[in-house]
């Protein structure tokens, strides 16, 4: 009988599938990039059901097998050599004599003879995007830069093994939530495009356990979404050079977040959940910090409290569970953005808001200075949930500044 054997990164021994009985015996090797095979030999002639030829002319081919009934898929072969092969296994198929096929023994491939799954591409111009060609599957590494780029490719989207995704240097202007679908990504670099938000969905999505590094500077990003701080894996966030007007209130949930840069921006104070944080490096040069006065007080207090803000505050301070199987998704969204008190109760929308300084160092264990006077230091947001409360603060700062 006449052998046909394929052989892959991943299975160098090869499978072999018979093609036909001739006058003799021998094997046609084949080295197809596909996935590995079980090394089946069936004992019957004219075993090739089909040959797919159509794109021969781009060294692609497509054998298809009655027993077992499996298609090799044949690509990036020399033209010239797909033709011969195709044409032996025409003949053996037909059981010709084998003096007249181009057999070989039946040897494992070499490492040389068998092409890996590539799994890093770096194209960093326009020229070199590929337009009618497919990614590969098996990459990890993906990087188009300077691509001019205007949205992310959907099939970019469709490559499940990617670990690092580098986008920067681009002109996309919108997320698609499909992006979220990459559940294996660690790394995303969106650093120099035009995006104007980030997507609460991503948030929401595979991406919340995956990824590590998100790049976002150099974009036009003015506040991202309250759902952001479910990105719990995130351990370097780049904020730098966008339009940012507050970071997230509950940006202390990134409990893995080690290095954060959000210079130049706008940004007038840090939220009250900042000082959770447990950072090595901490980049907020540049940014407007307003003066401290913890005297000149927001009060948003309303007496007596209302029902919904009993109500509010007793279901956090007492971890009562809920959820929008219980309670309307908008009060749901309220209570996750509840504030805390100094004293550690909740309030909701009944408080007194004001600012006061916090070395930065408290946070960081390396701090970039945020001006140009050497100062490591930054307004913080600070929340009482009564009057009584923020008497016994304003007595204590009027005495440790007294």
């Amino acid at each position: 009988g006449v052998y046909l054997m394929v052989c892959t990164a991943r299975d160098r021994g090869g499978a072999r599938y018979k093609v036909g009985t001739a006058a003799g015996g021998g094997t046609l090797r084949g080295g197809a990039p596909g996935r590995p095979l079980s090394p089946l030999c069936p004992q019957v002639q004219q075993n090739v059901e089909r040959l797919f030829t159509r794109f021969v002319e781009e060294g692609k081919a497509t054998v298809r097998l009655r027993e077992p009934a499996v298609d090799l898929c044949l690509s990036k072969a020399n033209v010239i050599n797909l033709k011969t092969f195709l044409s032996a296994v025409r003949l053996a198929h037909q059981g010709s004599d084998t003096g007249v096929l181009p057999l070989s023994p039946l040897v494992p491939a070499k490492n040389s003879d068998v092409e890996k799954p590539k799994t890093k591409m770096i194209i960093t111009s326009r020229r070199d995007y590929p337009l009618t060609k497919s990614f590969p599957f098996s990459l990890e590494h993906l990087q188009t830069s300077y691509c001019k780029l205007a949205r992310i490719d959907t099939r970019v989207l469709c490559l499940k093994k990617l670990r690092k995704l580098d986008l920067s240097h681009n002109h996309i202007k919108q997320l698609p939530a499909t992006l979220g679908d990459l559940v294996c990504l660690q790394e995303l670099d969106l650093h120099d495009n035009h995006l104007e938000a980030f997507s609460g969905a991503l948030c929401s999505s595979g991406l919340q356990k995956s990824l590590q590094l998100l790049d976002l500077s150099q974009n036009q990003i003015q506040a991202l979404p309250i759902e952001f701080c479910q990105l719990r894996g995130l351990v370097q966030l780049r904020l730098d050079d966008n339009a940012l007007l507050r970071l997230p209130c509950r940006i202390g949930q990134l409990s893995r977040l080690r290095f954060l840069s959000a210079a130049r921006n706008k940004l007038p104070f840090l939220p009250s959940d900042f000082r959770r944080l447990s950072l090595e490096n901490l980049d907020l040069f540049g940014n407007p910090f307003e003066q401290p006065n913890p005297l000149v007080p927001n009060i948003q207090l309303k007496i007596p409290l209302t029902l919904l803000e009993c109500a509010a505050r007793a279901t956090i301070n007492h971890r009562i569970p809920y959820g929008c199987h219980l309670l309307p998704s908008h009060l749901c969204k309220d209570l996750e953005v509840a504030k805390t008190c100094r004293c550690g109760s909740a309030c909701l929308s009944s408080f007194i808001q004001i600012t006061v300084t916090m070395n930065l160092h408290h946070v960081a264990h390396t701090v970039v200075l945020v001006d140009n006077m050497g100062g490591t230091e930054a307004p913080i947001l600070c929340y009482f949930c009564s009057l009584d409360c923020y008497s016994q603060f304003l007595d204590r700062h009027l005495q440790s500044n007294g």
